[in-house]
């Protein structure tokens, strides 16, 4: 068993999530910030109080999410409302108010987006709180929304899933009438609210 745990942390060390950049600084706080106006409050959602105080090893294979799973499983439960709670309220993504107003002009009744994403991915507890901020703000129902949480070679025990051709995470998928019209695959482009932009608009 311990061969197996060293053998998991090397693999861990140089598998990552296909990225090289350097992390995020962290706030200090947790800050409320308005998806729209970008305006900062001390209110934040509670945590457990000790939600604070543990060091969660996202490397620990217990801690992964996978296959089909719900936002409810990341933003409602630890080991992992910390980060996504820390992220979505954090002053360190806010999403263009005037992007997000051409959003809202465009017909979603035909949207569905996919997220892969991987629990123990610094890139995925980035991304994926952020993107869910900017669909707070643009006001796209979650239930259009499928997650799904792969392991650390990029794989989720789904029978629909090797089609998908993942080979980085976070990814996100926008299909119009269940047919893939593109991508922002582990960061975006220029920015969430503008690459989503830029994708539903292809379709016009």
């Amino acid at each position: 068993m311990k061969i197996f745990t060293l053998l998991l942390i090397l693999v861990l060390s140089f598998t990552g999530c296909h990225s090289a950049k350097k992390g995020v600084p962290q706030v200090d706080q947790m800050i409320a910030v308005s998806p729209v106006t970008g305006e900062m409050s001390q209110q934040a959602p509670a945590l457990p109080d000790e939600a604070s105080d543990h060091v969660w090893d996202f490397r620990d294979a217990t801690t992964w999410l996978l296959g089909d799973i719900t936002l409810g499983q990341i933003r409602d439960r630890e080991p992992h409302a910390t980060w996504y709670y820390k992220e979505y309220n954090g002053i360190d993504y806010v999403a263009d108010p005037v992007i997000v107003e051409e959003l809202r002009t465009i017909r979603t009744d035909d949207l569905t987006i996919m997220i892969v994403l991987g629990t123990w991915c610094p890139d995925s507890r980035r991304e994926v709180p952020r993107f869910m901020k900017l669909v707070s703000a643009w006001g796209l129902p979650v239930e259009k929304i499928r997650f799904i949480g792969v392991d650390i070679n990029k794989v989720a025990p789904l029978g629909d899933y090797p089609a998908l051709g993942i080979e980085r995470v976070p990814t996100f998928i926008f299909y119009e009438n269940k047919i893939e019209t593109g991508r922002i695959i582990e960061v975006p482009v220029t920015s969430l609210e503008q690459d989503t932009r830029d994708i539903l608009k292809r379709k016009e």
